[in-house]
């Protein structure tokens, strides 16, 4: 039966795929949501004092990641180093666009933010997922 979307890339085994996207996606829930502490959720948000507790998030999703990375494709650890990175520049972004916004809980424009920020992370893991199959 052929395919009704056209490839776009390689070939790779769909419900590995699957799989591996959700344990990114539990991992993110994990580390964004049940991890996060009060202290890391109001700290990171900070004008000052706010890398410790930014640098401990990240940290718990980059160890996650690595994690994944060491069961399934070791040589594949450095993507724990992207994913720091990369959420790290998502997370601390966020809070700049807010702060010089003023926006809190209340308004509107915050929630925006907020998605925005959450669909930024699940585009990162889909990223981490395809370099999983790509390297």
């Amino acid at each position: 039966m052929d395919a009704v979307v056209p490839q776009l890339g390689p070939p790779v085994p769909l419900w590995t795929f699957c799989a591996l996207l959700l344990a990114m996606a539990l991992k993110h829930y994990v580390a964004d949501f049940l991890l996060q502490t009060n202290w890391i959720a109001r700290g990171k948000e900070q004008v000052h004092g706010w890398f410790a507790p930014l640098a401990v998030h990240v940290l718990c999703h980059a160890g996650f990641t690595l994690a994944i990375a060491l069961l399934l494709a070791p040589h594949l650890w450095w993507l724990a180093a992207v994913d720091l990175v990369v959420h790290t520049a998502i997370d601390r972004g966020k809070t700049l666009i807010a702060n010089r916004g003023g926006w809190q809980a209340h308004q509107v424009e915050f929630w925006w933010l907020i998605g925005f920020d959450q669909f930024l992370h699940q585009a990162t893991n889909i990223a981490l997922v395809a370099a999983f199959f790509a390297f």
